[in-house]
């Protein structure tokens, strides 16, 4: 594979690797008090998925326990699917190699590499991951590394992270009316759930409604 290739990717991908890098950071400081000072990097680096990490440290943060933080990892996933069916047709070369470089498909690569009619631009999208990949994981190390510095992260309300990153995945999504029902339904639900069931329900509860809700939209 050609540098000069990717190189369009490689600089279209960098800005957005800046903002992954705060977010990373952030995401290693909050993760260290509950998971350790390993399982976060190694999370980072394998998984590569701001929203569903943020998701699954939520429910262990809250007391949840490792079943329900897998699967509200997953239902926030699950959208990578029709975009990873969406990018296929753009691979080449054995199964194998295509089922590695279909692990480049972020939200933000396939946005840049969509040429529309169904097109992707499979460079395009590997070159824009690579730097969004070093600059999570990179992040993460960092956020591991100063989190004893810092002391706790409540303290300087790094806390609100976790409702203000959902907030903002949210907003861009509100474009009709059906979208705000479908969202206040799933938050009223988990809202009414919280103090009756253990924690990580909740969340899974308001996932479940989204997903419906949005799969009829």
């Amino acid at each position: 594979m050609s540098g000069s290739r990717l190189a369009p990717g490689l600089r279209a991908g960098f800005p957005i690797a800046a903002a992954g890098l705060l977010i990373g950071l952030s995401f290693g400081v909050l993760a260290r008090p509950v998971m350790g000072p390993v399982a976060p990097i190694v999370m980072s680096a394998i998984l590569f998925a701001g929203s569903a990490q943020f998701g699954s440290l939520a429910v262990l943060a809250a007391g949840g326990g490792a079943v329900p933080a897998i699967v509200a990892g997953v239902l926030l996933n699950a959208r990578f699917l029709p975009l990873g069916i969406a990018f296929a047709p753009s691979l080449r070369g054995s199964p194998l190699r295509r089922a590695a470089e279909g692990q480049a498909v972020v939200d933000a690569s396939w946005a840049l590499a969509n040429q529309g009619d169904g097109r992707f631009d499979r460079d395009m999208l590997l070159g824009a991951t690579i730097p969004q990949y070093v600059s999570w994981v990179g992040g993460t190390a960092i956020g591991v590394a100063i989190g004893d510095a810092l002391g706790d992260p409540r303290d300087l309300g790094l806390d609100a992270l976790f409702p203000a990153f959902f907030l903002a995945l949210l907003l861009p999504e509100l474009r009709s009316r059906r979208f705000v029902t479908v969202a206040a339904a799933a938050a009223a639900l988990a809202f009414v759930l919280i103090p009756l069931t253990p924690p990580g329900i909740p969340v899974l509860a308001g996932c479940l409604v989204a997903l419906v809700g949005l799969r009829s939209a």
